[in-house]
């Protein structure tokens, strides 16, 4: 199938999206013909991670079908190879239901989901409908359908604030509704196991950064929130002193590392950190963008949010299933990320519809908001 592809060129606007069939060939008439090569759902595949996992798996010899409302997805991220798009949410019932009874799926890599962590206050029940209800339809579906395994990703948000470094071990405390989703999901799949035997594998990366990320979302995303501001002739923006710190994980050392799990063994049923081992802090972030982007760039300082003020991880558990490993250094990885970002240029920022508390949000965010 030959999927019509965005123009990175082309502000968002103008991109041909709307005209996409909501249904391709092979879906939902009839199953897919397949000589029974492993065949995995990936939701969200026309996002950022997403995507960069449906590529893995396609390199594994997988089958892969990909299913995204491409609310922030792009057609450009899909990969060729799959033949196989629908486009859709995890919140349709019966769009899951006529998916997964046309598909014989051995795995599912869940990916959908409305990451913006600090905007999660303001979009409560958007946030859990989309979240933790549209993960329970999934799973739902992949108990009735005898799925062989459930990849989910979750995130470090769960941990919530002052446990750094974040093990596996510790009890999770979230405290934003994002997180409170996340780690619900997680729960359920648990629950799911104990109860029809579905086995899981969790993963909770952090701070994801490289090609493919949608730099026009202003809510999440540091790195590519600075990009675009720069394209623009803006201001870098940062709230509070910049001195909050995370550890930045280039989506090379993520992505492969979640598709190669779906068939090993030492993963059945186990939550991985998985992500980058140093923390910066995003002045420095800032810094490094601007000195690849336009070493005059002006960087503001806007009031402090409400948010966990440092977050890294302890890897070791990582370590110990997939080996020891040499990520990639900040700099490469800022590299390929500024690479890309220039090829696409200026996005218009995606303004959020929808807005349920007004009380407390950042005045930044607001000018993004209808």
């Amino acid at each position: 199938m030959n999927l019509p592809i965005n123009n990175p060129y082309l502000p968002a606007d103008k991109q041909d999206i709307d005209n996409i069939p909501d249904e391709e060939p092979n879906f939902p008439g009839r199953r897919i013909k397949t000589d029974r090569k492993p065949r995995s759902l990936v939701t969200g595949g026309a996002g950022f991670i997403g995507s960069h996992v449906a590529e893995e798996l396609l390199n594994m010899g997988h089958e892969v079908v990909i299913l995204d409302d491409l609310s922030g997805g792009f057609l450009r991220n899909v990969p060729q190879r799959t033949g196989h798009f629908v486009k859709g949410s995890i919140t349709d019932v019966n769009l899951l239901q006529d998916l997964f009874n046309a598909n014989e799926f051995d795995y599912v890599f869940h990916l959908a989901a409305y990451a913006a962590e600090g905007l999660s206050h303001f979009i409560r029940h958007f946030n859990y409908e989309n979240n933790l209800v549209g993960s329970v339809n999934l799973i739902n579906m992949a108990v009735k359908h005898n799925v062989k395994r459930f990849i989910f990703t979750s995130s470090i948000a769960v941990y919530g604030a002052g446990q750094n470094p974040m093990s596996e071990e510790m009890l999770p405390m979230p405290e934003d509704p994002y997180g409170i989703s996340k780690f619900a999901v997680e729960m359920d799949l648990k629950a799911a196991y104990q109860m029809w035997g579905m086995e899981y594998t969790i993963f909770r990366p952090h701070n994801v950064y490289g090609e493919r990320q949608h730099h026009g979302d202003p809510y999440r995303n540091a790195l590519g929130i600075f990009m675009n501001q720069i394209f623009q002739n803006k201001p870098i923006t940062i709230f509070g002193d910049g001195l909050q710190t995370r550890a930045f994980s280039y989506i090379g050392d993520v992505a492969p590392y979640i598709a190669r799990s779906c068939q090993m063994k030492e993963t059945t049923n186990e939550i991985i950190n998985v992500g980058a081992d140093t923390p910066y802090t995003v002045l420095e972030i800032a810094e490094k963008i601007r000195d690849w982007l336009n070493p005059d760039a002006e960087i503001m300082f806007l009031p402090e949010r409400n948010e966990v003020k440092h977050a890294y991880c302890n890897h070791e558990k990582f370590k110990s299933i997939f080996g020891d490993r040499t990520p990639h250094t900040l700099e490469y990885g800022i590299s390929k990320m500024v690479g890309y970002a220039k090829e696409v240029g200026i996005l218009e920022p995606i303004k959020f519809k929808g807005i349920e508390i007004w009380e407390k949000m950042p005045e930044s965010w607001r000018r993004f908001t209808e």
